[in-house]
């Protein structure tokens, strides 16, 4: 008897929300992609023969162990740097550099310190040739979808870091890009105010029409935001897996603690970072405490 694992079991209403997504249009191709590096003693490669697709209005989550090409890989995606093989299409159209067609949001903070919000927001706008009035008018509508309406007229430095990403997501959507690429944004934030990103992030996706690639460390992440993970391994990054989240949506903190999320999480590890046996090799550890003083004694 065939049994499924945990994880691929899928209820009917997760069931049609796959063949629908699979129906919408391609909206990010990638084909034999492969990125390597001159160094001294050689080359290094980072990402070799990657392929995948992305639909209209997907959230990908992209996660490996590190070192295995992920930020590299959407640097690659926004056209801040180059395959040395391979193609990437959005819409159709090779990407050969940046464009207003994908818009990116990096880990660290990326605001200018000398512009409040509204007019970080309005940079992208106004650089694309849209007048001050209407661009001030379409930065509060995105300053408001992201909940910042009162702090407007703050500087950077009198934000949470939070509320600066909030600010980033919006100036990077105000110029309506087809695809959202996201470089681990919420890293360097605390766990309760990852968790109230992550939420921010969900219902803006739900209510605009944009796709998200987004690149993450973290398994539980990956999982509650994602339609589909894709599982990168390292030395070179290749593709591991594509896993189709079993978790229904809309998303709850609750979910976390069910059956569907905690098997894909269990699955997902042990990808990344595969059982270490007895026999393998381990770093040498010098004991510098005495025989006998042991914080883990066998009873």
């Amino acid at each position: 008897m065939n049994v499924v694992p945990a994880y691929q079991q899928q209820t009917t209403d997760v069931r049609q929300r796959f063949d629908t997504l699979k129906q919408r249009d391609v909206t990010l191709q990638v084909q034999n992609l492969s990125k390597s590096f001159s160094i001294n003693d050689g080359t290094v490669t980072a990402l070799s023969n990657v392929s995948f697709e992305v639909h209209r209005r997907e959230f990908m989550t992209v996660i490996g162990p590190s070192g295995c090409g992920k930020s590299t890989l959407i640097r690659i995606l926004a056209g801040l740097e180059f395959a040395s093989s391979g193609v990437v299409k959005l819409n159709g159209e090779q990407v050969s550099g940046p464009g207003p067609d994908r818009g990116m949001v990096f880990q660290t903070y990326t605001l200018f310190p000398w512009l409040t919000v509204k007019k970080n927001v309005m940079f992208g706008l106004r650089n694309l040739g849209v007048s001050d009035t209407l661009a001030q008018k379409e930065a509060m509508q995105w300053i408001d979808l992201v909940g910042l309406d009162r702090f407007a007229n703050h500087y950077p430095h009198q934000l949470s870091g939070g509320m600066k990403q909030r600010v980033a997501i919006a100036r990077a959507l105000a110029a309506k890009p087809r695809i959202l690429l996201m470089d681990e944004p919420f890293g360097a934030l605390d766990a309760q105010t990852r968790a109230k990103m992550q939420s921010y992030l969900l219902e803006i996706w739900r209510n605009i029409d944009i796709t998200i690639v987004f690149i993450t460390h973290d398994l539980d992440e990956a999982i509650f935001l994602a339609d589909r993970i894709l599982v990168l391994k390292a030395n070179p990054g290749e593709v591991q897996e594509l896993i189709e989240v079993p978790v229904p949506r809309p998303r709850l903190a609750s979910q976390m603690l069910e059956t569907p999320f905690l098997s894909t999480r269990q699955h997902i590890g042990e990808l990344i970072h595969p059982p270490v046996s007895e026999e393998d090799d381990l770093p040498g550890v010098i004991r510098m405490t005495p025989v006998g003083d042991d914080v883990e004694p066998q009873w």
